[in-house]
């Protein structure tokens, strides 16, 4: 079908819009108002993280007609404010309901206890324990560890970057994966690694010209290709690295394909990705088909969660790279290499 998306519009905790669908499905077992979803701290538009999550939203919408309502977070706002943006999308009949990142675990863990007949889904944290709650999580540090040996084999200067949105363990994970990875191929290389932020609500996910500045540091530095896992503080080291010819690797989605980013495409070796789309989706489709997703839903290489992406022409033409990453992949999966997480 197609899916009719109404302007976006102020709501009392964030810019909403919704999407026509519903409960006119033949099948008779799904009687929701659609998805519920709420972004994380960049909001929609991060050209990463949370459009990861929109992607997986505009799926279900287009394959089920369910139709749904997103919300974008607001400046500041407290775990308060997240609290009355899950109970709104509960109280209005969404179906599942879905907290974009770990920051709503908390909230998700209170709003869940009051509707029980509500399915609930957290991204990237694995805390909360109930019934109708799914904590949707992904072995991050297997991506980046693809990154690690993309970066390595990459470097024409033996000399690399990390730059991570904020100083948290599910960040540590992107970083130790990079290094593990990287290192398996030169183990003397040398590595920059900065943290934007101490916290979420210092801007460490959504402050380019954090990143940006970071970038510019690490390429005086010496470093020919940087790794940035930091949502949409990302966009200022991709622009950075593309102003200055060197190669930045993107994270969650496939940021070479990504329209905002165009103008620095040819700078993008590849992504860690992160199937954040296909955990909603996959989330949507139990609730949808009556067999609700619940407990720790874990997203790894051999499941297709998270991975490596090719897209770039200039990545496939360099073999070696290619060949190494590939190598990396299988050796993963079949269990001969374990990836770092801290």
């Amino acid at each position: 079908m197609t899916v009719a998306v109404v302007a976006l519009t102020a709501v009392g905790c964030g810019e909403s819009s919704t999407s026509s669908g519903g409960s006119d499905d033949e099948s008779g077992k799904y009687t929701g108002k659609g998805i519920g979803l709420a972004y994380d701290i960049g909001g929609k538009g991060d050209q990463s993280f949370n459009d990861a999550a929109y992607s997986g939203f505009e799926k279900a919408n287009t394959e089920f007609k369910m139709g749904g309502r997103d919300i974008e977070p607001q400046d500041g706002e407290s775990d308060a404010d997240k609290v009355q943006r899950l109970t709104q999308l509960a109280q209005a009949g969404y179906n599942p309901v879905i907290g974009v990142g770990y920051i709503y675990a908390p909230a998700v863990k209170e709003v869940s206890a009051k509707f029980p007949d509500t399915t609930f889904g957290v991204i990237d944290d694995e805390q909360v324990t109930a019934k109708n709650v799914a904590d949707l999580v992904f072995h991050e540090e297997q991506a980046s560890y693809l990154a690690g040996v993309a970066a390595a084999k990459a470097t024409k200067k033996n000399h690399i970057g990390f730059i991570g949105g904020v100083d948290i363990p599910l960040i540590h994970k992107f970083e130790a994966g990079f290094v593990q990875g990287a290192k398996s191929i030169t183990p003397n290389i040398k590595i920059e690694s900065q943290y934007l932020t101490e916290t979420a609500q210092e801007g460490g996910f959504s402050s380019p010209d954090k990143g940006k500045d970071a970038a510019s540091g690490q390429i005086e530095a010496g470093a020919d290709v940087i790794y940035a896992a930091a949502g949409l503080s990302g966009q200022g080291v991709i622009s950075e690295a593309a102003a200055k010819k060197i190669w930045a690797i993107g994270v969650d989605s496939d940021q070479y394909s990504q329209q905002a980013l165009a103008a620095y495409k040819d700078h993008i070796l590849g992504s860690a990705l992160k199937n954040v789309g296909g955990a909603v989706y996959d989330l949507a489709k139990s609730v949808y088909e009556g067999e609700p997703l619940s407990g720790v839903v874990r997203a790894d290489l051999a499941s297709g969660g998270v991975g490596f992406a090719d897209t770039n022409p200039k990545y496939k033409a360099m073999t070696d790279v290619v060949a190494a990453v590939d190598k990396a992949k299988q050796d993963i999966i079949d269990g001969k290499v374990t990836v770092n997480t801290k």
